[in-house]
């Protein structure tokens, strides 16, 4: 176990995916200065209750992803840009409350590889689903997406895969927090699913709405 100071957010940060934040509050300088002082890591924890900027320490969901800084960009004295990583998962065991930023007592949390053959059929099969979701999305919203660095590994291709989706923050936290991996594979294909039926209906009452005001019926 050992001491994270916490950065709680409206986004869930996934292992092995960038996350960019703009760094204003005094707090939170204090917080990521001191971070690069000490060559550290923060974590990063979706807010349960509470706001994310200007108010008081907000509760976070007990599991979270190390946040490795990789660049920093000063914008003004009192402002800077970074770049961090996602890093390993953990768990929350307690929180304390005596810094302006909350600080965690944690312990990794890894994700358990229980069937690695089964994963990587799954990480296949769950393939064509992302790209069906992501074409459905550039003909709504007019948005290219490029898949040609789609990870190799199954585990990074769950991760993506949960970054992809425009679903609520409570569902990828939720798929951050699965113990095993096949599990987490199988509510991806569950949600993607799901979306992609959504996504279709959307469409096609885009075009039917669109048909009926270039031809309207007599």
């Amino acid at each position: 176990m050992r001491s994270l100071p916490l950065f709680p957010l409206n986004t869930v940060l996934f292992p092995g995916m960038p996350l960019r934040l703009h760094i204003f509050e005094p707090r939170y300088l204090e917080m990521i200065n001191l971070c690069i002082d000490r060559k550290q890591p923060f974590g990063v924890v979706l807010i349960r209750e509470g706001i994310e900027a200007l108010g008081g320490l907000a509760e976070p969901y007990m599991i979270g992803t190390i946040a490795q800084i990789a660049e920093v960009k000063p914008v003004s004295i009192d402002r800077m840009n970074i770049l961090a990583i996602g890093g390993k998962r953990f768990r929350i065991h307690s929180l304390q409350r005596d810094k302006p930023y909350l600080v965690g007592e944690i312990f990794d949390f890894p994700i358990v590889k229980d069937n690695e053959i089964l994963s990587k059929e799954l990480a296949k099969d769950l393939l064509p689903w992302i790209e069906t979701y992501l074409d459905l999305l550039s003909e709504l919203r007019e948005t290219q997406f490029d898949l040609s660095m789609v990870p190799k590994t199954p585990l990074l291709t769950a991760y993506l895969a949960s970054v992809l989706l425009q679903v609520p923050l409570l569902e990828k936290q939720q798929l951050l927090s699965f113990e095993k991996m096949s599990d987490m594979f199988n509510d991806l294909h569950r949600i993607y699913r799901r979306e992609v039926a959504l996504l279709r209906n959307l469409l096609d009452n885009h075009i039917k709405r669109a048909d009926e005001f270039l031809f309207p019926l007599n």
